[in-house]
């Protein structure tokens, strides 16, 4: 089970047991979002679906979303970007999600895939999606069903986007940040990315001058692939400041911040926004400060 205690927004969370018991609902919509980041010093890294993994093991009624083709901008130059309002309302309603319907997100790695998705529902107006705490691994550790297939889809529906949030930001307001004792950016790459001293770069190594870590993976309890308790993750933010400063949070490509970010959210901080572009737009623009060390 899920200890949902001093999260001030447990209703975006839900433990396996729970959504065990609902499957087969009608309303209910459960969405792998796993997408697999290859090293590759050429290109940082490939970007592949993981759409093989989902055929080969699902939680059953699932339905595999690609976040790079589904619900990003392919026309911009970098990967896994806020997509226009039209493209990400077309394929919510190809999934089936519409007035009514309940989303369940999960991915087989980190819960980053699915919290990025539950922060671009929460951009265009869509609050009634959860993040499946331990993802697939809690799920298929406690002996779970599970389906091999390509899934089924669920019967159409119309999403409408009923507004657009301003959860996003970009470089300008980042660089306005920098000094600014109110804000406070946080970096939810590793430690050593934010040093500068191992780990995947995105152009130049280290991190937004003046941002403080809180890497996304420390978040989760190693054990069982769930989110730490809420006092502990408490701890970990309140460390750099992040719980009463309006906060940005980056990474690489926005995917990470989005698990920061989450959490912030789940422990009721209501000034969080994220850099979409991060790194890979801040460290390939020498005109932007970055620290290291």
């Amino acid at each position: 089970m899920t200890d949902a205690t001093g999260f001030a927004h447990p209703e975006f969370l839900i433990d396996t047991a729970t959504l065990e018991r609902r499957l087969g609902e009608p309303g209910l919509r459960v969405l792998d979002c796993t997408t697999h980041l290859i090293p590759d010093p050429k290109i940082t890294y490939q970007v592949v679906p993981a759409r093989a993994d989902f055929e080969k093991g699902h939680i059953p009624g699932a339905q595999f979303v690609d976040l790079q083709r589904d619900v990003s901008d392919n026309s911009h130059r970098l990967r896994f970007m806020l997509p226009p309002a039209e493209q990400f309302a077309a394929a919510m309603s190809r999934l089936g999600v519409g007035e009514g319907t309940q989303i369940v997100l999960y991915s087989t790695t980190t819960p980053q895939w699915a919290t990025r998705l539950w922060w671009l529902l929460r951009i265009f107006g869509f609050d009634d999606a959860a993040v499946l705490d331990g993802g697939f691994v809690k799920w298929s550790r406690e002996g779970r069903p599970i389906e091999t297939g390509p899934g089924r889809s669920a019967p159409p529906a119309k999403f409408v986007v009923r507004g657009q949030r301003p959860l996003m930001v970009g470089k300008d307001e980042v660089l306005r940040a920098i000094g600014d004792a109110d804000v406070c950016t946080l970096n939810a790459l590793s430690a050593e990315q934010h040093a500068g001293t191992g780990g995947n770069t995105y152009g130049r190594p280290g991190r937004i001058k003046g941002s403080l870590n809180v890497p996304a993976a420390q978040l989760i309890d190693p054990a069982t692939n769930a989110f730490l308790p809420a006092d502990e993750l408490r701890r970990r933010f309140d460390r750099v400041g992040a719980l009463d400063k309006e906060v940005i949070t980056y990474c690489g490509g926005g995917i990470a911040a989005s698990a920061d970010a989450f959490a912030l959210v789940l422990l009721g901080h209501r000034n969080v926004r994220l850099y979409d572009a991060s790194t890979s737009e801040w460290a390939n623009d020498p005109s932007l400060p970055m620290e290291t060390g």
